[in-house]
């Protein structure tokens, strides 16, 4: 399973202007289009978690009227446009790409409208649910109505909301002690470590949070592949990890949940390169009948059909 969260620089809206942006992430918009190539070529199915805003034909910035209820300062480095203006913020051309692609992608939703973080300052529920509300229309709009979902940073709160607005299943917090050390220096050692050992992702397996509402946590996400990190934890660890995940999945008939942030594959010259090789060793699995290839959205067919309770993750070895 390969889930994507498509985000711009709506990811970085608190981080960053566009021109940092530009300058670390060069061909971030044209990395989308490759990547959706590459999937489709080889006949590989992913969710794209995408951010709302960037379904937008054009909004008003801070005055859009769709933005109203959103934190002030939040909403105020939103430029106004379209995407001939903004192309880092507005693309319904790639959510229509999404939705017509040849090879069926499913298109999730990424936070909501603005990628607001839930767990953040000054959001309450009822911000939280208004960020939903609007992206969910904004992506319905665009003919491409979501099922499935992603928190922003992996903030989790306000399980009830989703099925509220039609989310049936989420990605989870990844597995593995790095991460749920989150964005601290013991999380970043542990997470370092593990991409030196070449540690195995663990399998995953879908988990009822509500009636109705699936998790379906992330086994890994993408190690960041700047050269500050390919120094200490080379870049080859990635593919051998990401290969480790898909025979640990098919050893234990669990999911292997591999997650990304497109934009990170700039990073390197290599990036692009690198996916390439993943989706080639997933696909050569598939094709041996060793895994079956799911979005995020199809496995909750049989989740419903199946009791996990008993199921017991291997430890990340």
């Amino acid at each position: 399973m390969l889930s994507l969260d498509i985000e711009q620089i709506w990811g970085y809206l608190d981080m960053m202007a566009e021109c940092p942006f530009r300058s670390r992430f060069p061909g971030a918009i044209e990395m989308h289009e490759r990547m959706l190539t590459c999937l489709c070529e080889a006949g590989v199915s992913a969710t794209w978690f995408v951010v709302g805003g960037m379904a937008l034909e054009g909004s008003d910035g801070p005055r859009d009227l769709r933005l109203e209820g959103l934190p002030a300062e939040w909403t105020a480095r939103i430029p106004a446009g379209t995407e001939t203006t903004h192309r880092l913020w507005y693309r319904p051309s790639f959510v229509k790409l999404l939705a017509e692609a040849e090879q069926m992608q499913e298109i999730g939703l990424h936070c909501g409208l603005t990628h607001l973080i839930w767990t953040g300052d000054g959001v309450s529920r009822s911000v939280a649910e208004r960020e939903l509300e609007e992206g969910v229309r904004a992506l319905a709009q665009a003919h491409a109505p979501p099922r499935s979902f992603s928190f922003g940073r992996e903030q989790e709160v306000y399980y009830d909301l989703l099925p509220a607005h039609g989310i049936r299943c989420y990605r989870g917090r990844t597995a593995g002690l790095g991460h749920r050390l989150g964005p601290t220096l013991p999380g970043a050692v542990v997470r370092m470590y593990d991409e030196i050992r070449c540690a195995t992702p663990p399998p995953v397996w879908p988990l009822e949070t509500l009636p109705g509402l699936w998790n379906i946590p992330s086994s890994m996400f993408l190690y960041p592949i700047a050269p500050s990190r390919t120094r200490v934890a080379g870049l080859r660890s990635r593919l051998d990890r990401f290969t480790r995940g898909i025979e640990a999945a098919a050893r234990y008939r669990g999911i292997f949940h591999y997650s990304l942030h497109p934009e990170n594959l700039t990073e390197s010259a290599d990036g692009f390169r690198l996916f390439e090789d993943m989706v080639e060793r997933l696909a050569k699995a598939r094709d041996r009948g060793d895994v079956e290839i799911l979005t995020v959205g199809q496995a909750i067919p049989s989740a419903e059909n199946q009791s996990y309770a008993s199921q017991k993750q291997p430890s990340n070895a």
